[in-house]
């Protein structure tokens, strides 16, 4: 596994300012809480706000390894509390850094969020829990974190993934890996592209537990305009079904994944982003102390609205029941995103896709 660096872009300390400020200003006017129903309205109109300072780090993934890493945000230790024990008790800790990422994340597409993980909420908590040590979730801490694709088993999955880190004392490294810095034969290619086997869901989504989804199988990887791109997530992909020729192929892929992964070490107040077509990632494993000081990350999901890097297929999947839900609904005649609005019957997380006119964003 390589240590080389990652590719960095780093904001300078005014962008980085007036994020901090724009997200202060999102938090106080929608109820000083991130998971406020009004925070996507107020982050909607503030994100449109902001300068080409901060703009010009929002650009797309454009190299090869998939990813870079946003620096130059602060993070006060003290100010943003102990590490939660798990995503639950979270609440609204450094809530103000939930909204900063929001509003990047609006930068480069359309935040989404997920009915069955994390109460809908759109920035989830990932921190180790007690219980959980040995799972294959982000909730885990001994144990390797498999390379994978985030969100693998559905379509309506992210293009992009954001890891924003609060705390990492242990430098505690994520795992990346490309499928553009692999080597396959094109056999390899042809066996791998053919859908032979499903990808299920991951302990994190409850709602799959109990109920009967004839599992649809996918192909692990096909031929993009630009390059492979893939979906990937061997923790949840029943291999032992498969053709030995597949297994083989597939053994081959794991391998060239570890080749070219590499470790990038967070620092408190660096973002990671990957291209979640291109990139699958992990964590190396730590000893967690359980005492408000073990690693602390948070996630974001984007899609990009447009994009095309899919095969048409996915179109038919069932998602296994999943909703994944789009922050903005389509944009309106005059170009802006409008918020989808709250739903109250489950959660006051949840949100729907509706309209909202140009004149509710001025």
């Amino acid at each position: 596994m390589s240590t080389g660096a990652a590719p960095l872009r780093q904001l300078d300390s005014a962008a980085a300012g007036e994020l901090r400020r724009t997200a202060e200003e999102v938090l106080t006017a929608s109820g000083t809480s991130a998971a406020s129903p009004e925070v996507l309205r107020h982050v909607a109109r503030a994100a449109m706000g902001l300068s080409d300072g901060v703009r010009h780090h929002c650009r797309p993934v454009d190299t090869a390894e998939g990813l870079f890493v946003l620096s130059g945000l602060q993070i006060d230790d003290a100010a943003i509390g102990p590490t939660p024990a798990d995503w639950a008790t979270a609440d609204d800790s450094a809530a103000v850094h939930d909204v900063a990422l929001l509003l990047l994340a609006t930068l480069m597409g359309n935040p989404i969020a997920w009915e069955g993980q994390q109460d809908g909420r759109f920035v989830h908590n990932i921190v180790p829990s007690p219980g959980h040590e040995q799972a294959q979730t982000g909730s885990s801490s001994t144990v390797l974190l498999s390379p994978h694709t985030e969100d693998a088993f559905h379509p309506g999955r992210a293009h992009v993934l954001m890891l924003g880190c609060m705390r990492n004392h242990d430098k505690v490294a994520t795992t990346a890996a490309s499928i553009r810095e692999v080597r396959l034969t094109r056999a390899d290619i042809a066996e791998l592209s053919r859908p032979a086997l499903p990808i299920l869901p991951d302990d994190t989504y409850f709602q799959t537990h109990g109920l009967v989804w004839q599992p649809q199988p996918v192909p692990t990887v096909w031929a993009g305009e630009a390059g492979l791109t893939l979906r990937f997530d061997p923790a949840y992909t029943p291999l032992e079904e498969a053709s030995p020729g597949y297994r083989a192929a597939y053994a081959r892929l794991e391998r060239e994944l570890t080749r070219v992964s590499r470790a990038v070490t967070l620092a408190p107040g660096e973002v990671l982003v990957v291209d979640n077509d291109l990139v699958v990632h992990g964590r190396v494993p730590f000893q967690a102390r359980y005492d408000g000081t073990d690693r602390w990350l948070k996630r974001a999901s984007v899609r990009i609205p447009g994009r095309r890097t899919r095969p048409p297929a996915e179109t038919g999947e069932h998602g296994y029941g999943q909703k994944a839900v789009e922050a903005y609904s389509p944009f309106p005649s005059a170009g802006r995103p409008g918020p989808a609005r709250r739903r109250t019957e489950r959660s006051a997380h949840l949100t729907t896709a509706s309209r909202l006119s140009s004149e509710e964003l001025i």
